[in-house]
């Protein structure tokens, strides 16, 4: 997304999200974060206070109505950050303003000139550039008078304005509305909804941009995570198909398959599929590349959903192919996980966030059939269609092994990612004269020449070993 040049904005310094929203929150303008009880409002806010004093030379003042500012600098240690350090050098200003809602006496002059000379001192002290209040409901919750409300609202807003400071407000979500006043969306120049939701006991935290004066944005729902670095929000995937391809084959693994697909193995950035059922050798096949591709000292990332990485160790040494030595070399990274972990978008933004820390040449998914389990098919093809998108993006070789259901049609997937992968292997038992063999072929393989025969292999303990098919005549590859 372009940002758009007619309205400046403050960069948030949030992984993703100065994407969705085309380079940032308006500046000098506020901005309303609302949600439920633990959706990350308070920790979105201070994450942008103190990415802009940290990355953008741009000191914050945060006032809290409901933690002191040791409970806060507590809170958000946890996420990597030091809020004391930074109150300490001058560059982030805390002030808990403490409010009793028996004190408040709704009358004609009661107005906010006591908050906005508090104000005024924490933005003054620190020549904060961008401000927090966290929340409004603590300051505005003993009102009735709705007249005065918004008033008082429109005021402070203003005030803000007047300032020349970025501001984010926290708000919490009411029934039928989005705050529970239902009056902070009218007078906000942006408005994010977080929402934290449980479908079949998992959790998903999503974020969406209600509303964006003067700008484009993006407009759907993006899951986010909080974990030890901060947030992460993830943006949909572009659906313009323009990445750009590469000529360059990379070896298999496997001398005889690298024959089977014009002598020269898989295109870099392309997206390969080994499917088939249990026992027939996908994860053989997958670990052949992953060591092919350490060998070359290009890393890998393999994302193993069935088995521990000592486990895949050593079943893997028992075909030998040693991994260890890669692990410990670190051009090998094995991360293994239930799908029932996260829901699927959670899933997305963990691999998203592995791939930008190890920056892999190769990524490496077994299986992702079990994926249909945090998910329906649907969503699970979503989910595939937007991380293959990913990957071509950064020209990036993804492999994917997929569990054939025993019974059901061999050249299909229940993710529904046939159409997007540029070859296909299918591995299957062949059975023949009482004996049962592993067969393989290459049901497609765009943009190259490719074998059209099934070619018998086993699994040795020198690793996978393809057959030569019988001959026949000239008649074994295709395009």
């Amino acid at each position: 997304m372009t940002p758009a040049t007619s309205l400046p904005k403050a960069q948030s310094g949030v992984t993703g999200l100065d994407e969705i929203t085309g380079g940032g929150l308006p500046r000098g303008r506020p901005t309303l974060v609302c949600g439920g009880p633990g959706c990350g409002k308070t920790l979105l806010a201070m994450e942008f206070l103190i990415r802009g004093a940290t990355q953008f030379g741009e000191p914050g003042a945060f006032i809290s109505f409901e933690e002191t500012g040791e409970e806060l600098a507590q809170n958000v240690r946890s996420l990597g950050f030091d809020l004391d350090a930074l109150v300490a050098q001058g560059k982030v200003a805390v002030d808990y303003v403490r409010i009793e809602r028996a004190e408040i006496e709704e009358a004609g002059e009661y107005d906010l000139e006591g908050l906005f000379m508090r104000l005024g001192l924490a933005i003054d002290s620190v020549g904060a550039k961008r401000v927090v209040l966290d929340t409004i409901e603590s300051l505005f919750g003993g009102f009735d008078n709705q007249a005065l409300l918004r008033s008082e609202l429109r005021r402070l807003f203003r005030w803000l304005k007047e300032r020349g400071v970025t501001a984010v407000i926290t708000g919490e979500r009411g029934e039928k509305s989005l705050t529970r006043q239902g009056l902070e969306e009218y007078v906000s120049d942006c408005v994010i909804l977080l929402d934290h939701r449980v479908q079949e006991q998992v959790t998903t935290r999503r974020l969406r941009i209600v509303k964006y004066r003067g700008t484009v944005h993006g407009t759907n729902e993006y899951p986010f995570l909080i974990d030890e670095r901060g947030i992460s929000v993830l943006p949909v995937t572009s659906l313009a198909l323009d990445h750009a391809v590469s000529d360059e084959r990379l070896a298999t693994g496997i001398g005889r398959l690298d024959a089977m697909l014009g002598g020269k193995g898989y295109y870099r950035g392309s997206s390969i599929l080994v499917s088939g059922t249990a026992g027939t050798g996908k994860t053989s096949i997958a670990a052949h590349f992953a060591d092919a591709t350490c060998r070359r000292g290009e890393r890998c990332l393999l994302l193993a959903f069935e088995e521990s990485p000592a486990q895949l160790e050593r079943n893997m040494r028992s075909i030998g192919i040693d991994l260890a030595p890669y692990r410990k070399k670190g051009t090998l990274q094995v991360h293994a996980a239930r799908p029932t972990l996260h829901g699927l978008e959670m899933h997305l933004v963990q691999i998203h966030k592995l791939i930008a820390d190890f920056d892999p040449a190769v990524v490496i998914l077994d299986p992702i059939s079990n994926f249909v389990g945090g998910g329906s098919s649907e969503q699970a093809h979503a989910m595939l269609m937007r991380l293959i998108d990913f990957l071509k993006a950064r020209q990036i070789t993804a492999m994917f092994t997929h569990l054939t259901p025993g019974g059901s049609e061999w050249e299909s997937t229940d993710v529904g990612v046939s159409s997007l992968i540029d070859t296909w292997l299918l591995v299957r038992i062949l059975e023949a004269d009482g004996e049962r063999n592993r067969g393989l072929y290459v049901l497609k393989s765009r943009g190259m020449p490719h074998s059209n025969r099934v070619h018998a292999f086993d699994i040795t303990s020198e690793g996978v070993r393809l057959e030569a098919p019988a001959a026949r005549g000239n008649r074994g590859n295709r395009k």
